[in-house]
């Protein structure tokens, strides 16, 4: 009964310790998983894991493991900031695969990069005919990114003449799951009683919304609790 309430303990110990390390770390290295961040995830990944079961080793030791490779972790981060050599040897550098519409053999061979690899990142970007790419560059972080050919590029508003505003402004939320977030209202400015009048313009009270958001150009967007939808295309079983 000890030993299993000590596990318990652990494991908490180790979640909120990772959920500390992650908001230290930063949102660009656990999203993006070039060389240094794979083997941050693997380590600390294990330690966690050690930390919760492995009852013969002292906590205070896997305490101080966890806090050093963080650190080590992040110094690496900063050395990378500062040098762009340490950075191509910690994070690794972008490697083009194909150049003018010419697949570069001997640098899918550095990355042994198979054929049947990257077709299958091409149709990740929707693209079925590798005729139509012109430059396609495989990035630090292990995704591909494409430009293709003129041809085969997506037209714009700027293309077709088209006016359109020179800013937009960023979307805010102003009601998720029924509540008021009081920090984006005095952020942006914005008062209560104009949140109720256009409710009431609308025939609707607070308890009604569910998500509420201004959008880019202004334009405001409610989603209420009771939707009016007769026959859903699908329901949770």
């Amino acid at each position: 009964m000890v030993e299993t309430f000590e596990i318990i303990i652990r494991t908490l110990i180790a979640f909120v310790l990772l959920i500390c390390i992650a908001h230290f770390l930063g949102k660009q290295t656990i999203s993006q998983m070039t060389y240094h961040d794979f083997i941050a995830s693997i380590t600390i990944g294990s330690i966690a894991a050690s930390l919760t079961f492995n009852t013969s080793i002292r906590f205070s030791h896997f305490i101080i493991v966890l806090i050093l490779f963080s650190m080590i972790i992040f110094l690496a981060t900063l050395v990378s900031l500062k040098s762009r050599n340490a950075r191509a040897l910690l994070s690794g550098e972008p490697t083009v695969v194909i150049q003018d519409g010419k697949i570069l053999e001997k640098n899918m061979k550095k990355l042994k990069f198979t054929m049947d690899s990257l077709n299958q990142a091409l149709r990740g970007k929707d693209i079925f005919d590798i005729n139509e790419v012109e430059y396609a560059t495989v990035e630090a972080n292990g995704y591909l990114s494409v430009l293709k050919k003129p041809p085969y590029r997506n037209l714009t508003k700027k293309d077709l003449g088209i006016f359109t505003p020179t800013q937009s402004a960023f979307p805010i939320e102003l009601i998720m799951d029924g509540r008021i977030i009081e920090k984006n209202f005095t952020q942006n400015h914005l008062t209560k009683s104009w949140l109720f009048t256009e409710l009431e313009q609308r025939g609707l009270t607070l308890a009604d919304v569910s998500y509420f958001v201004r959008g880019t150009n202004g334009q405001l967007y409610f989603d209420l609790y009771k939707d009016k939808i007769t026959s859903p295309i699908d329901i949770e079983s």
